[in-house]
């Protein structure tokens, strides 16, 4: 019985263990971004990041994009972003597209300081991402940014560095595209 009661334990603390959100830290040339990722709600996404970064390919990536306000004209649901993607050297090794793990069903929103997948039809998402400034309810399932409705897939949460993040979307840009792109000088999985 107390082997069967340990054995128990030892199983309850290992499905604890896998659950714990992950952190991973960004260092930009503008300072560092550190994100929890939640693989316990949205496993698929995170598992596809954290690909990414374990290998290397947001090393030398670039923040490329800051939407605000006053630069999206054409837009009748207006968003705040900045988005980023892998090292333009690594194009054409990317992993296949990964399933939209939709905010419905992972129960994550899109709020000041979330993590999220840039796509543009379901299931395309690769490996860019984007970063929430401010709450973008329209970017969850149902959301009117994208015609299809079916929103983006979140899956974390800034944890420090929101005001890199805010400077980032500050950045001159050209319409939307930061110029110059603020570079990922590295990304790392950081010991929990």
């Amino acid at each position: 019985m107390k082997l069967f009661l340990c054995c128990l334990g030892l199983l309850a603390v290992l499905s604890l263990r896998a659950v714990e959100p992950v952190r991973v830290l960004l260092t930009t040339r503008l300072g560092e971004i550190e994100v929890e990722l939640y693989p316990e709600r949205a496993p698929g996404t995170v598992q596809n990041f954290l690909h990414y970064v374990d290998e290397g390919f947001y090393d030398g990536g670039v923040f490329y994009r800051a939407a605000t306000m006053a630069n999206q004209p054409a837009n009748k649901i207006k968003i705040e972003v900045i988005q980023a993607g892998q090292n333009p050297a690594r194009e054409g090794e990317e992993l296949p597209p990964i399933t939209l793990e939709r905010t419905r069903d992972t129960g994550l929103k899109h709020l000041d300081g979330t993590i999220s997948m840039a796509r543009l039809e379901p299931d395309t998402a690769t490996s860019d991402f984007f970063i929430c400034v401010n709450d973008q309810p329209e970017l969850d399932f149902g959301g009117e940014r994208n015609p299809d409705g079916q929103g983006f897939a979140a899956f974390g949460q800034v944890i420090r560095g929101m005001d890199v993040v805010r400077a980032i979307q500050l950045s001159p840009v050209e319409v939307q595209k930061l110029t110059p792109p603020i570079t990922i000088v590295q990304a790392s999985r950081l010991k929990n």
